[in-house]
């Protein structure tokens, strides 16, 4: 099987996911090479994702490391078979990798929830006003690389319209939507935007208001994005730095309970629906 020098976080998890499975059966990186035919650098580099696994050796690593759970397995074979680059792969060399992580993370997830405390979710931008976000950025963006980051957001947002369309549900924070990045009138237009969508059966909105006071994750944006099976769940934070990952099961847990918070503690969908159209129309 060929190698890949920069493997993509999909790729990693794939690989973390087969090492956490021998290390839960304790068995050594020797005894999966034995089990494959391979030396044990070709294990390594399978648990690292820079190795390319095929479905069927993923079966004979889980039937011998005795994995009795079988939904998670399939998963697994799934995941293997599906590592081909998708349309975001045409930004490869002109973007960060971690913006293509994050559309391929989205592109496979069975459900997605985030909440947002001072701009509104990307996979519901408008292009002038995610735009105005990446204006912003210090040290300044090449205009060039600007338009290239506008068109691969915009692009995500076909999850969203495909024909198997995902379930999205959104907390926004207030002050979110009181932000003007672009001006009144782009602020106006993207609320306006929001509304609409927010009237899709897939798409759940909910605002948190000011009123709300405190609340878990404060400052932090945060993608929540389930897999075929529970432990497959990822968690991505945004960064002045760049996207982070984690699938540390007690991070895992500490997020499911911030977006359970979010939902006990947020306006209903009919609710936060008005509440935005309130505010656009102050703009």
């Amino acid at each position: 099987m060929p190698t890949r020098p920069t493997p993509t976080e999909r790729q990693r998890r794939l690989g973390a996911e087969l090492r956490k499975m021998r290390l839960a059966a304790g068995k050594t990186s020797e005894y999966a090479a034995g089990l494959l035919g391979l030396d044990r650098t070709k294990v390594s580099n399978m648990e690292s994702g820079t190795r390319v696994i095929s479905p069927e050796r993923i079966r004979i690593l889980a039937s011998n490391y005795d994995c009795a759970d079988e939904a998670y397995v399939d998963a697994l074979v799934t995941m293997a078979g599906t590592l081909r680059g998708g349309w975001w792969e045409q930004y490869r060399g002109n973007l960060p990798q971690g913006l293509l992580d994050v559309a391929e993370l989205e592109w496979f997830a069975t459900r997605l929830r985030s909440y947002q405390t001072v701009h509104v979710p990307g996979l519901l931008q408008l292009s002038g006003y995610a735009r105005a976000i990446f204006d912003a950025a210090l040290p300044p963006l090449p205009k060039a690389e600007i338009e290239l980051r506008v068109a691969q957001r915009v692009q995500r947002q076909q999850i969203l319209e495909r024909e198997h369309s995902v379930d999205y549900v959104a907390y926004i924070h207030e002050w979110a939507l009181r932000m003007q990045f672009g001006g009144r009138r782009t602020t106006r237009e993207q609320l306006q935007h929001l509304c609409e969508v927010s009237e899709r059966e897939n798409v759940e909105m909910r605002v948190l208001t000011v009123e709300a006071g405190a609340f878990p994750g404060a400052g932090h944006a945060v993608l929540y994005a389930h897999g075929a099976v529970p432990q497959l769940d990822t968690v991505q934070l945004d960064s002045a730095h760049g996207g982070e990952f984690t699938h540390a099961e007690a991070q895992l847990s500490k997020y499911r309970a911030h977006m359970g918070w979010w939902q006990a503690r947020s306006l209903d969908p009919q609710a936060s629906r008005d509440f935005i159209h309130s505010i656009a129309s102050q703009l």
